[in-house]
């Protein structure tokens, strides 16, 4: 019986107990959160894999449903900054007890009466660091501000909270104000050698090219401003959003990984799952209370049309031929809920131009919706030749892998998935006459369970790969059934601290089998649990007018290797272990709440299929003597244990001669490693680029390794960092050069005769 029939038969039994709706209840709206709350309870109650109930003792003195509470608070306040405990001590006291049968009974009273109670706090602090902003500060003193206080206890009361405010105030100001005096010095000295070269600064655009754009703000509208923004998204919340927010504590309160969803969290998930949406192909963040353009997916609806620019930003949004609705200090993902819509579909957007002149005309665009493929998120390959100390030349296959996607329900549509995508990738490879591959999921952090064991098929023959294990106890092993192999020859995975779950099934796999090395931090992530989604009104037979109800994300198995260990907390250990700066305790599974443990489970028979382990001893000699004269993996090292120092100093001076200080040791830091960089030259490596666009092209296009590749965008901070260098400086990638050359290693000690041609007379039989 699969797990999905297990959990409806459970939940039903649970169900049966439900008390019809009370005429008296409040109104609709709090009603259907209310069931809600009690499908999502039950849920967790009856399928969860610790199977606890809300008022189970998990703790000494702590039930299951008080962990909720707790969680609550800290999802609230994560940084201890606007509760007292005071308040604290006021909701244990009178919720702690009682609070699994409110939750129970679909009662969120508790949880509204504490967000009010937080929303006033942010209020009343918001309105105390205005009037704060306004008095002098002197930044001579000695005292410092806490910057993590998450794991600090919360202030005892007003005048407590008060000191730590006026402590983290000065410093943010501080740092604003020497962010501001940085840009305005750069921007004097491009001033000045433009006019001693006649023409303009480089960085700066004519009056008809600018964008346009509110003024510049002063250190102390800044900081201000930014607090404002954090009130207003929080008023922005309704008691939907309040209840999603509690209902997410209540489901992390079991584990990490188990999450309610929203309706509109589930549809990013499955776009994340899927890579495609459908919508308009951009970019958003939020400027100054607008949702500024700052990438347009190549090929998609508004790259394709061609009139919504980058660096655009979006006053208003309409469907189709309706009125449009004011989206400026709208939340973010509102913005975004109303351009995305069915394909074929269209919207239209009231746009102020970034080259306009005028920063008060805007202009309607009308964009018809169209599936957007999300390719930085796609797997990609790279063909690297790579010269070695001794000028032999190897060429060596990158696949790089950012999650283990999966196109799940795009019903009628052509399936997109992990495995079909780096199978198709891996062929083109072939053809290009690779001696090695290397798979690079750094910063994987998993995806499809199912894709992580096709893609152990794909170099291993038929067999085991993972062991899962249900909440009943009962153990069963999930198995690749393709005897077909599409990779025999040298195989590396590279793996860090952020590589979890579908990535730790791979690379376990594969180093249980013997198949390929691990190369990377020491360990991996540690997520050894297994999420099934549940879509939560399936399981509400009684929830008047239908409504979009989301989903659980639900922890409901722990898998393990086939040799019997878990990867829950562990991880997966490096064969051969490079310095890195996601190498610390504070990353990994055992630094998340409420963490499930680690144990075992009798091995599994198998048959292994390589023998590498009997080349790492050799392999992790020569790789530790490299690294060791290594300029790249030392700089990693200092700047490591200056990581180390800070983290546990947790302190940043308030004194501006101090400040200034420390930020002139670390520009001078970073140019004299430019400066070594640049006697040293870049490494010159380079690289036929092959992607899902270009996986059948004749010819593939060549491109430079010394070049950052491309990031996924990300909210930049309100400053930019002033002690950032002048000049930009080369990239560099120590950790992917020592995998390349531990593969050249790899490939020497197999012996002379290329691997290509060994795999040669099996390709009749590649899928």
């Amino acid at each position: 019986m699969n797990s999905f029939r297990l959990i409806a038969l459970a939940l039903a039994a649970s169900f049966a107990t439900f008390a019809p709706v009370q005429a008296d209840k409040p109104e609709k709206d709090e009603n259907q959160l209310g069931e809600i709350t009690q499908t999502v309870a039950r849920m967790l109650e009856s399928a969860h894999f610790s199977r606890q109930r809300l008022n189970n003792e998990v703790e000494p003195g702590v039930t299951q449903a008080r962990k909720a509470l707790d969680r609550y608070l800290e999802l609230l306040d994560y940084n201890r900054l606007f509760f007292t405990q005071a308040d604290i001590d006021e909701f244990t006291s009178k919720h702690g007890e009682w609070i699994h049968e409110d939750i129970l009974a679909g009662n969120l009273k508790p949880a509204h009466d504490i967000y009010d109670r937080f929303i006033s706090r942010v209020e009343a602090r918001v309105s105390w660091i205005g009037e704060r902003l306004q008095g002098d500060f002197t930044f001579d003193s000695d005292r410092t501000a806490q910057i993590n206080r998450d794991k600090l206890p919360w202030p005892a009361n007003e005048a407590e909270a008060d000191k730590i405010w006026s402590d983290r105030l000065e410093a943010e100001l501080l740092q604003a104000i020497i962010a501001q005096q940085a840009l305005e010095e750069a921007a004097a000295k491009r001033r000045e050698e433009a006019s001693k070269e006649g023409g303009q600064p480089k960085t700066e655009k004519t009056a008809e090219a600018a964008p346009a754009s509110p003024p510049k703000r002063t250190p102390v509208e800044t900081v201000a401003k930014r607090y404002e923004r954090l009130l207003k998204t929080l008023q922005e919340d309704d008691r939907e959003d309040q209840a999603d927010t509690f209902l997410s504590a209540l489901a992390q309160s079991y584990d990490p990984h188990s999450e309610y969803m929203s309706q509109r969290a589930l549809d990013n998930f499955n776009i994340q799952m899927g890579l495609s949406l459908i919508g308009i192909g951009a970019v958003l963040r939020n400027d100054d209370g607008y949702a500024k353009i700052v990438e347009l997916v190549p090929g998609g609806p508004a790259d394709r049309g061609g009139k919504l620019k980058v660096n655009d930003r979006i006053a208003a949004v309409a469907q189709d031929d309706q009125e449009f609705e004011d989206v400026v200090d709208m939340k973010l993902d509102r913005v975004v809920e109303r351009i995305r819509g069915k394909k074929g579909t269209t919207v239209r957007l009231q746009v102020l131009p970034a080259a306009s002149p005028d920063p008060s005309k805007l202009e309607v665009i009308s964009i018809v919706r169209d599936e957007v493929q999300l390719k930085d998120q796609q797997a990609k390959a790279q063909v690297i030749d790579t010269l070695g100390p001794d000028g032999t030349d190897t060429r060596i296959g990158w696949i790089t892998l950012p999650s283990f996607y999966a196109n799940m329900n795009q019903r009628g549509q052509p399936a997109r998935s992990t495995t079909k995508d780096v199978s198709a990738l891996l062929k083109r490879l072939k053809k290009e006459n690779i001696e090695g591959l290397i798979i690079d999921l750094r910063r994987d952090s998993g995806g499809s369970l199912d894709e992580a064991i096709r893609l152990t098929g794909l170099f291993i023959p038929k067999g085991p790969v993972v062991q899962a294990k249900d909440t009943d106890g009962n153990i069963n092993p999930l198995t690749d059934s393709d005897p077909s192999v599409l990779w025999e020859g040298p195989l590396i995975v590279l793996m860090n601290r952020l590589s979890a779950s579908a990535s730790e099934i791979f690379a376990a796999a594969l180093q249980d089998y013997g198949r390929g090395i691990v190369v990377g931090d020491e360990q991996s992530f540690g997520k050894g649990t297994v999420q099934t989604l549940i879509d939560v009104q399936r399981f509400m037979p009684f929830f008047a007018q239908a409504r979009e109800a989301g989903a659980v994300k639900l922890t409901i198995q722990k898998f393990y290797r086939i040799k019997g260990g878990s990867t829950q907390l562990r991880g997966v250990a490096s064969d051969i272990v490079l310095p890195s700066l996601t190498d610390q305790d504070d990353v990994g599974e055992g630094s998340l709440k409420n963490p499930l443990g680690y144990d075992e489970v009798p091995a599994r028979q198998f048959t292994p299929t390589g023998n590498v382990a009997a080349l790492v001893p050799r392999l992790r000699t020569a790789s530790e003597s490299r690294v060791a004269a290594n300029s790249e993996f030392n700089y990693i090292r200092e700047d490591y244990d200056r990581l180390v120092t800070r983290i546990e100093e947790n302190a940043v001076s308030l004194n501006k001669k101090t400040r200034l200080a420390e930020i002139e040791g670390e520009k001078a830091r970073r140019e004299a490693r430019l400066a070594e960089r640049k006697k040293r030259g870049a490494p010159g490596i380079f690289a036929m680029e092959v992607t899902l666009d270009t996986v059948e092209s004749a010819e593939l296009q060549k491109v430079s390794l010394d070049k950052p590749p491309k990031q996924s965008y990300t909210e930049p901070e309100d400053v930019e960092d002033p002690s950032a260098p002048d000049e930009e400086e080369p990239f560099v990638d120590p950790v992917r050069d020592e995998a390349l050359l531990i593969m050249q290693d790899y490939i020497k000690l197999l012996g002379p005769e290329p691997v290509t041609a060994r795999a040669a007379t099996k390709d009749a039989a590649t899928p």
